[in-house]
């Protein structure tokens, strides 16, 4: 049996890592404010759960792309290298915790700790908006209301909505906090460094 290779230490991404996250991001958010208009499918007229249809379908490529990349691109994207199922990996999120109880921010490479969980669940919360919604956009007739199988896949979709939020809403704070401490994470994500 072989060794477990040890987590990478480093937070420099390669060029088409960066492009797939900038893809969940765009259409990501895209996607999560047409969700508001997409209730119009009933109608004859749905503009709204088209747009948004069609966004979705794109995050879905772009999710689809990331899993593939998580699975068979460069090591350092590769989820065997960060998801937290070591207890060494653990170890390293438990003491991120603690540091953050110090109102310390925890130092570690990309995607390590607390960083890995979050982006762990992230991944999950897209994933499952993108097979669920991927569905509803193959068999959601729109004019009529959903029934059967498709309000059953409709139903599961729809508190999606709140987990894409909430992973939003600790993933913005994480990395504003990590630029008020002059760590610029951020710009080389959006090609801007």
């Amino acid at each position: 049996m072989t060794e477990p290779s040890q987590p990478i230490e480093t937070n420099d991404l390669d060029d088409l890592t960066r492009f797939i996250h900038l893809g969940l991001t765009v259409f990501g958010i895209l996607a999560l404010i047409t969700g508001l208009w997409a209730g119009d499918y009933k109608r004859a007229h749905h503009f709204g759960f088209s747009v948004h249809k069609w966004l979705g379908l794109t995050l879905s490529f772009f999710m689809a792309w990331r899993i593939w990349h998580g699975l068979y691109g460069p090591r350092e994207a590769r989820f065997s290298q960060w998801v937290p199922y070591t207890p060494e990996r653990l170890k390293m999120l438990m003491e991120d915790c603690l540091s953050l109880l110090r109102l310390k921010l925890p130092e570690r490479a990309s995607h390590q700790g607390l960083a890995g969980v979050v982006q762990t669940l992230g991944l999950a919360a897209f994933a499952w908006m993108a097979l669920t919604g991927s569905l509803m956009a193959l068999w959601l007739t729109p004019g009529g209301k959903a029934g059967g199988f498709v309000h059953a896949i409709k139903e599961m979709h729809e508190p999606g909505l709140w987990l894409i939020v909430a992973f939003l809403a600790i993933h913005v704070s994480a990395v504003t906090l990590h630029a008020l401490a002059g760590q610029d994470l951020w710009r080389k994500m959006f090609f801007l460094k």
